[in-house]
């Protein structure tokens, strides 16, 4: 059944309707290269006797004509989303063996239309990373390999067990929330689809806080038709979160292979920045090329607070980020150190469970919040991010969307960057404005390196219009023609 691995969702999805293998049958084949491929590191929890149960249930259901949209399809799930009765981590020690006693909006959506879960997959500890190197399960590492050399090279960060996964034909499709990047720069470190949708598209209820205001959730998926299912799927108001937006989910599938002859797509000129490889600049070119063949009439634009918005994120992201983890206080669940008094056992516990990038991020967002500093940092960050946000209300008077590079490089090896969180930081330079503006942003596979590496294309979209993305992410797709896919080493 090693075939059934290879499939599509959307290919999946009519095996399945067409009774050419059962639910059972291609769940099992996904739990048994979850087994073989330990060595990547991207589950830290396989969830195979309830994944094949599920799956039997849902053959049941489709006997009855009962399937729903997503009907036997097996997904990986990421640890920052809770799971009723199933460990939820936060790939952190100080969640201990947490296991939730409620599911998130998001899974909760795609178990209700049929999906399978085969387990939880590994991330940044809360979601803080590029890199996947914080999780307290260890780095996972990225399927492909450069040319002729076997370095154990970066999924991308957090996300990097769920596009890991998926590009290792693990699962079908996974979970993924995007904080500043965290979907769309390891889909373009591992040749997968990420889309992170519109602010509030999404529900955050069950969702571990990373940061409150960025936060979003979203697909990885082999195909942008395939991230289009998962997508109509996972969105949805939900009253639960006073960020949820109350509008309708359109079928993102139907945008797939729209024509996009007549948008106009605006090229942002500060997004060419010094130092970046000659292969990013002519993919992006090369971006630019095919979507001129399909019609699209490209224009240059500004974003002139561009060169603002990582240090804006770095204090926005770790001012909530403190806030939030300050309930991890080892009182009601997950660690606890026992000290002589309250306040040691507050600092133990949280100095023993907090990872090393976590308390960088709580130490910053506390120095920030500070009195003495809020006006300085904090309020100013507020006031750049409104900026930037008009700087994209401004393209899009004139575009339709906007075409940039995912990513300033391809994967890194593990430990590359780990010393220097600054140029860790770096890796988020294309993605953390969409996050500030709360708009849609997608990455497609669109080539590799000259060491035989993806790279990747973001599309940035108007607020509530990710159906034009999936259009030139269709677009983008059929011309790229993007077939590669790692070589089995693990």
């Amino acid at each position: 059944m090693a075939g059934l691995t290879d499939l599509t969702l959307k290919a999946a999805l009519e095996g399945l309707a067409d009774k050419s293998f059962s639910s059972e049958e291609i769940t099992r084949a996904h739990v048994q290269a979850v087994e073989a491929a330990r060595a990547l590191n991207a589950f830290v929890l396989e969830t195979p006797e309830r994944a094949l149960e599920t799956a039997r249930a849902s053959d049941a259901r489709r006997a009855r004509g009962e399937a729903g949209p997503l009907e036997g399809v097996p997904i990986g799930v990421k640890d920052l989303f809770c799971t009723e009765g199933v460990r939820t981590t936060a790939c952190s020690d100080i969640l201990g063996d947490f296991v939730p006693t409620y599911e998130s909006t998001v899974t909760s959506n795609l178990f209700r239309d049929g999906a399978v879960m085969l387990g939880k997959l590994n991330m940044d500890q809360f979601a803080m990373g590029s890199s996947n190197e914080s999780s307290s399960f260890g780095p996972v590492i990225n399927p492909w390999r450069r040319r002729g050399g076997n370095a154990d090279l970066t999924p991308g960060g957090s996300s990097g067990g769920s596009a890991a996964a998926v590009a290792a034909r693990l699962c079908l499709g996974a979970t993924a929330t995007d904080t500043g990047g965290s979907i769309r720069q390891p889909a373009a470190f591992t040749g997968t689809v990420g889309i992170k949708p519109t602010y509030g598209r999404c529900s955050r209820w069950g969702i571990v806080a990373f940061a409150s205001s960025l936060d979003q959730a979203g697909p990885i998926a082999r195909t942008v038709e395939d991230a289009a299912i998962l997508l109509t799927s996972m969105a949805g108001h939900d009253p639960r979160d006073s960020t949820s937006l109350p509008v309708e989910t359109p079928d993102f599938a139907g945008f797939v292979g729209k024509s996009v002859k007549g948008l106009r797509i605006g090229v942002p000129k500060e997004y060419r920045v010094d130092g970046m490889p000659p292969e990013i600049e002519a993919l992006w070119e090369q971006g630019i090329a095919w979507l001129k063949d399909a019609g699209c009439e490209v224009v240059e634009v500004s974003l002139p607070h561009t060169k603002y918005a990582l240090p804006a994120y770095y204090i926005v992201a770790p001012a909530e980020a403190s806030s939030n983890l300050a309930r991890y206080d080892g009182m009601r669940y997950g660690l606890r150190e026992n000290g002589a008094n309250l306040v040691e056992t507050y600092e133990q516990t949280r100095a023993k469970g907090f990872g090393e990038e976590v308390k960088r991020r709580i130490l910053i967002g506390t120095y920030v919040l500070s009195a003495g500093y809020y006006d300085a940092y904090y309020l100013k960050a507020l006031k750049v991010r409104r900026r930037i946000a008009q700087d994209f209300d401004q393209a899009f008077e004139r575009v339709d969307a906007l075409l940039t590079p995912t990513a300033p490089s391809a994967a890194f090896a593990l430990g590359d960057n780990a010393a220097d969180p600054v140029a860790m930081y770096l890796n988020d330079i294309f993605t953390v404005t969409v996050n500030l503006a709360g708009l849609p942003g997608m990455s497609v596979p669109a080539g590799l390196d000259a060491a035989g590496l993806p790279l990747g294309l973001q599309l940035i979209g108007r607020a509530l219009d990710e159906g034009t993305l999936f259009s030139l992410g269709g677009a983008l797709e059929k011309a790229a023609n993007f077939d590669g896919r790692p070589e089995r080493w693990w």
